[in-house]
């Protein structure tokens, strides 16, 4: 009888371990380790996922990885994607879902030198600008055919230069301007050495031709099993009250992400410096996508001249079904 007690005991006691197994999620990240993505961090740190029953695994990104490639070979359960490069894929055939929106507005800005002359868009004409690729360029290209300008060099044009992740070809006068981001390149120049007031930035919120960011993508067939469609509901709660707290604490959260970079590369400086232009690009968004968001990120991307990012009005790109849940 012993036996048999201590046997339906060890029973009990493995079903209880199973049921109460936590649900793996695999996010990857579009970039190395950095406060850009201080949110999925604080949330696993303060226990904010384990308190969803989560177990998350942060995949870093870096120049030699593509999220969709990634989410596309099941190599992970949710990617962070800009929406150019999102509505890019799903055209091409990947059906990709937005299911939240933690980036409410965009980071994206020229940043140019003030002695070139220029002092809106109209002097861009004859000058040389540092572009990223990669589906990166479209806000760029969309922002000059609305401004009328050419893209193909030319005294009434301007010149693209393919530029790397790095802000040598402004250092170097390889460029009159180049793609930055708040939280990252800009500062990059000034410790560089230069001074704010050798600098004039233009930020694509203010030209009205900003793209959404940062965003939260699963794969649509995934999203039908009601069993993933919880997890994810989890994942998205307990990521955005990382989000929040991250808001209100920079510089904890800054000391997190940098517990968080196994390669030792960030610094301190940067990591606060960087959380506190993060917070503002994430304030006012509860993690539901709005409408009107994506709206402008479309149009913006069907009018990126001759050659759009997309050809036509995406169908299902988006979802509230996750963030009605997770924000109940």
């Amino acid at each position: 009888m012993k036996t048999m007690i201590s046997g339906i005991a060890l029973m009990a006691a493995l079903a209880a371990g199973q049921a109460m197994a936590a649900d793996s999620v695999k996010l990857q990240l579009q970039w190395v380790t950095q406060a850009q993505f201080a949110g999925y961090y604080v949330a696993k740190d303060k226990g904010y996922y384990t308190d969803e029953n989560l177990d998350v695994e942060i995949l870093p990104g870096g120049p030699d990885i593509a999220p969709p490639q990634v989410l596309a070979g099941g190599g992970a359960d949710a990617m962070l994607n800009w929406m150019p490069s999102a509505l890019a894929a799903r055209e091409k055939g990947l059906p990709v879902v937005n299911i939240a929106q933690p980036f409410k507005t965009s980071g994206l800005m020229l940043t140019c030198w003030k002695d070139t002359g220029i002092t809106g868009p109209q002097d861009f004409k004859g000058k040389t600008i540092g572009v990223w690729f990669f589906g990166n360029e479209y806000p760029f290209l969309s922002w000059m055919s609305k401004e009328g300008i050419k893209t193909d060099g030319g005294p009434d044009g301007v010149t693209v230069l393919k530029q790397g992740f790095n802000v040598d070809p402004l250092l170097q006068r390889q460029a009159d301007c180049i793609s930055t981001m708040t939280y990252n390149e800009y500062g990059q120049v000034l410790d560089a050495g230069v001074k704010e007031d050798e600098l004039i930035t233009f930020k694509y919120e203010d030209m009205g031709v900003a793209t959404l960011e940062d965003g939260i993508y699963v794969l649509e067939d995934n999203l039908k099993d009601p069993a993933f469609a919880d997890k994810m509901v989890r994942f998205v709660r307990a990521s955005m009250k990382g989000w929040k707290y991250a808001e209100e604490h920079p510089d904890e959260a800054a000391g997190i992400v940098l517990d968080n970079d196994a390669t030792g590369a960030q610094t301190e400086a940067h990591q606060v410096r960087m959380m506190g232009e993060i917070a503002k690009l994430t304030a006012g968004s509860n993690g539901a996508l709005d409408e009107a968001d994506y709206q402008r990120t479309v149009d913006t991307l069907l009018g990126g001249g001759s050659d759009p990012v997309i050809s036509k009005q995406p169908e299902g790109a988006w979802t509230h079904q996750i963030t009605d849940e997770a924000l109940k």
